[in-house]
């Protein structure tokens, strides 16, 4: 179960995504993919993983990691899951 402070996350998250696509969306849901429905090209992934890196204080995206992320639900829980890992970095210091 979602804790209220990772709703917000996502919804942070989604209004970012969809406030930088190219193509704006008729509906914002999660799975909407970020190139064939969202028509995000190369330079408008890396706007947007700027962005999220910059709200969330983020250290930049792997290669390996972006390679993964293919909707809006994607991007969400990658910043879940690095939110979750800093915060354990913190606590294990």
């Amino acid at each position: 179960m979602e804790t209220e402070a990772e709703e917000a996350i996502r919804q942070t998250v989604r209004e970012i995504v969809f406030s930088m696509a190219p193509e704006p969306a008729a509906d914002g849901h999660d799975d909407l993919d970020l190139v064939d429905d969202l028509a995000y090209h190369s330079l408008a992934l890396l706007e947007m993983a700027f962005a999220l890196e910059d709200e969330f204080l983020l250290p930049p995206i792997d290669q390996e990691s972006a390679q993964e992320i293919h909707t809006v639900g994607d991007v969400e829980n990658y910043i879940i899951t690095q939110l979750r890992a800093g915060r354990q970095a913190r606590v294990a210091e």
